[in-house]
C-alpha cells in the first residue's frame, strides 16, 4: 500500500498556505461548501498525476491573483517514505520525487495513482466518447509505459497527418511518400493500442460486474461494447481506403481516436434508457472497478478519494459503499461530506477511521 501521510499547500486554489495529516487508513474531511473539501482531494490527486481532477487549465489550479503553487507530499509504502513536490510557477511546471526533479512529467505516471469519484463523474456515462477515451488512455497509461509513449505519439502523427490533409487542400501534391509514413505510424500505434484495450476490457469487465451486484444488490446482467473501426478492418486499409473522405473533410476520419465504450444494462444502453440510481450504482461500479484493476497491474493499492458522494446515495447504496470501502480490496480512503454527524453515524467508533475538520 502507499498512502499520503502528510500534505503542505501554497497557494493552490483557496489556500495560502496549509499543513494537513492523514494518520488513519479512512480521512473523512468535514465542512462547509466553499471550505476547500474538494480542493485538498484534488492537491493529492496532483501529486499523483501532475494535474488536477477537475480542471485541465493549470491557471485554474494557482489562488487568486498568485502566478504560481507548490504542493508537496510525503507517502510511506513498504519501501519506506517519499516526498513528491508538484512546483508550477508562471506557466512551468517542475515535478521532484525525493528533491530530484524529474526529466520528463511522464516519468511519474504510475509511480504513486489515486481513483477519484465526484458528483460530475455521471458525465463519463451520459456525454461523448472523448471523455470515455481519456478515462481508458488514463487508467492503462498508468500500468503499460508503451501504451503511454504510442497514444501520445500515435496523436502526434494524427495532427500531422491532419495537417498534411489540410495542406493539400490549398497545394495539392501528387507525392504521397509523406502520407504513407504516416499511415505506416498510425497504423503500427493504433494497433497496438485497440489490442491493449480489448485485453483491458475483458479483464475489467468481470470486476465491474461484480461491483455493481454489490452496489445496487441487484441481479441485473451488464455488458460493455467496444465500438472501434479497427475490430471491422485494420487501420491501414482505413486511413487507404478512406483517403478521399478525409481530403474532402480535411481530417483523419477512422481510427483508434474515434474509439467508444458503449454501456449496456439488462442488454439496453445506460446512458438512453437507465435510471438515475442505476447510473450511480454503475458509476461508482466503474470507479471501484477501476480501482481493483490498477491494484492489480500496479502491484499497490492507490488513494480512493471520494467527494461529497453520501450526498448522492440512498441508504442502501451508502452502506454496500461503506462496507466496500472499509474491507481489506482498499487501502487508503481520503473523503468529505458536509454533515460531521452523518459520517459520524455511518462509520460509528471503527478505529481506522479519522476526522478532519475544515
Amino acid at each position: 500500500m502507499k498512502r499520503v501521510s502528510k500534505i503542505s499547500i501554497i497557494q493552490f486554489r483557496n489556500y495560502s498556505s496549509a499543513t494537513f495529516a492523514f494518520p488513519n487508513r479512512i480521512t473523512c474531511i468535514t465542512g462547509a461548501n466553499g471550505s476547500g473539501k474538494t480542493n485538498l482531494l484534488d492537491a493529492v490527486y496532483y501529486l499523483c498525476y501532475t494535474k488536477s481532477y477537475f480542471s485541465a487549465y493549470q491557471q485554474n489550479t494557482v489562488q487568486n491573483g498568485k502566478d504560481g503553487f507548490r504542493v508537496t507530499g510525503v507517502f510511506d509504502s513498504d519501501g519506506g517514505q517519499e516526498t513528491i513536490s508538484c512546483k508550477w510557477l508562471q506557466g512551468k511546471k517542475e515535478i521532484s520525487r525525493n528533491e530530484v526533479e524529474y526529466e520528463k512529467v511522464t516519468d511519474h505516471i504510475g509511480a504513486f495513482s489515486a481513483v477519484m469519484i465526484a458528483p460530475d463523474d455521471t458525465e463519463l456515462i451520459n456525454e461523448h466518447s472523448e471523455l470515455r477515451r481519456k478515462w481508458v488512455d488514463g487508467i492503462l497509461g498508468q500500468a503499460d509505459r508503451g501504451y503511454l509513449e504510442r497514444l501520445m505519439r500515435y496523436q502526434r502523427i494524427l495532427q500531422q497527418r491532419n495537417a498534411w490533409l489540410k495542406q493539400q487542400a490549398f497545394k495539392p501534391s501528387a507525392d504521397n511518400t509523406e502520407l504513407d509514413y504516416y499511415n505506416a505510424c498510425m497504423d503500427a500505434d493504433g494497433t497496438y493500442i485497440y489490442e491493449r484495450r480489448k485485453v483491458f476490457l475483458a479483464e475489467f469487465l468481470p470486476l465491474l460486474s461484480d461491483y455493481y451486484h454489490r452496489l445496487s444488490g441487484g441481479n441485473e446482467p451488464l455488458d460493455v461494447r467496444y465500438q472501434s473501426d479497427l475490430g471491422e478492418k485494420p487501420l491501414k486499409t482505413w486511413l487507404d481506403q478512406n483517403l478521399q473522405y478525409d481530403l474532402r473533410y480535411q481530417r483523419t476520419l477512422r481510427g483508434i481516436h474515434k474509439d467508444d465504450w458503449e454501456f449496456l444494462l439488462n442488454g439496453m444502453a445506460l446512458k438512453q434508457f437507465g435510471s438515475q440510481g442505476q447510473k450511480k450504482s454503475f458509476l461508482f461500479a466503474l470507479k471501484l472497478a477501476q480501482y481493483a484493476w490498477l491494484t492489480r497491474a500496479l502491484g499497490h493499492m492507490p488513494i480512493l478519494l471520494l467527494d461529497d458522494v453520501f450526498e448522492k446515495l440512498d441508504q442502501q447504496r451508502m452502506e454496500a459503499l461503506l462496507r466496500i470501502i472499509c474491507g481489506d480490496g482498499v487501502g487508503q480512503v481520503l473523503l468529505t461530506d458536509t454533515h460531521y454527524h452523518r459520517i459520524k453515524e455511518a462509520f460509528g467508533d471503527a478505529a481506522i477511521v479519522g476526522y478532519l475538520a475544515l
